[in-house]
């Protein structure tokens, strides 16, 4: 193993080509310098450097040269190495939590923007459904999250209330559901999409039937365009190929609520609280909010 220390000299003699010189550039006496040369050449078996008949000027042998270019690269990566700990040292991370049925594209890009613009706060991003993120910021996994619920239903940072539609197919006729049981495509159990839907029409006394589930709102989307089935969304996820089913009892408004973790926030988790108070009802197409 070559000692950092020695191979540093070594580097600094054969740029300066002078002990003298080279001692000043790393702040150590001449014999030091003479020394450290002399250990070096001894743990590599080589000679490394060669002096002029005036023993003033020293000039590296090709082993002298060829050390020196690794050298070079291992003192270079050894600094690259401190700088990653150091800045690594100063990045914080704060773990979000992000319901499955949200639109992940426009999440995704309004997160990224908050990154680009925050290089000392990383990310750390977990989704699941509603039910489920509420449970892990109290087990304290999670320091904020998004999440669906009903409409005031406890604390929070901000809350963004969402209009539920009935969503179907735009070339699906809702007169054939009229005397069928309505086809469903949920999300899973935890999701207030779904529990929406299956209380709209059981108090309507309508009769429905699973036809297609799904945890991504893209998988839910895709098979409201096709016919498959219909599913209560937000407003404004629905898609050109989507159309409001009128025929069906509409479904009470949701929202979308911003809490935290409780306890002392830390200055990276409030900014990003700060970002999302601001841009979540752009990013999502919901124009008031309330605290």
């Amino acid at each position: 193993m070559l000692d950092l220390g020695l191979l540093k000299t070594l580097v600094a003699v054969v740029d300066e080509g002078s002990f003298t010189r080279a001692a000043e550039r790393v702040h150590r006496t001449q014999s030091t310098v003479s020394q450290q040369i002399r250990r070096l050449e001894d743990d590599v078996g080589r000679q490394l450097l060669m002096r002029d008949r005036s023993g003033v000027n020293v000039t590296p042998t090709l082993h002298g040269e060829l050390l020196a270019q690794y050298a070079r690269k291992l003192l270079a990566l050894s600094m690259e190495a401190v700088d990653a700990m150091e800045n690594d040292s100063r990045v914080s991370t704060v773990r979000v939590g992000l319901p499955e049925d949200i639109d992940a594209r426009r999440m995704a890009e309004m997160l990224s923007r908050f990154v680009q613009s925050h290089g000392d706060i990383r990310l750390e991003i977990v989704a699941g459904m509603s039910t489920d993120l509420r449970e892990r910021l109290s087990a304290g996994d999670l320091e904020l999250a998004l999440v669906k619920r009903e409409p005031g239903q406890g604390d929070c940072l901000m809350a963004w209330p969402e209009t539920l539609v009935w969503a179907m197919g735009s070339h699906a006729d809702a007169d054939d559901m009229a005397h069928a049981p309505v086809p469903l495509a949920l999300f899973p159990q935890g999701c207030i999409y779904r529990q929406r839907a299956i209380r709209s029409l059981d108090a309507a006394q309508r009769l429905w039937r699973m036809a297609f589930g799904s945890h991504s709102l893209t998988g839910i989307q895709a098979a409201v365009s096709s016919g498959l089935g219909v599913s209560v969304l937000p407003e404004t996820v629905l898609l050109p190929d989507h159309q409001v089913c009128e025929a069906l009892p509409p479904p009470p408004p949701s929202e979308i609520a911003l809490v935290d973790g409780g306890g002392p926030a830390s200055a990276s988790r409030r900014a990003l609280a700060d970002f999302l108070v601001v841009t979540v009802g752009e990013t999502l197409g919901v124009v008031s909010a309330s605290a």
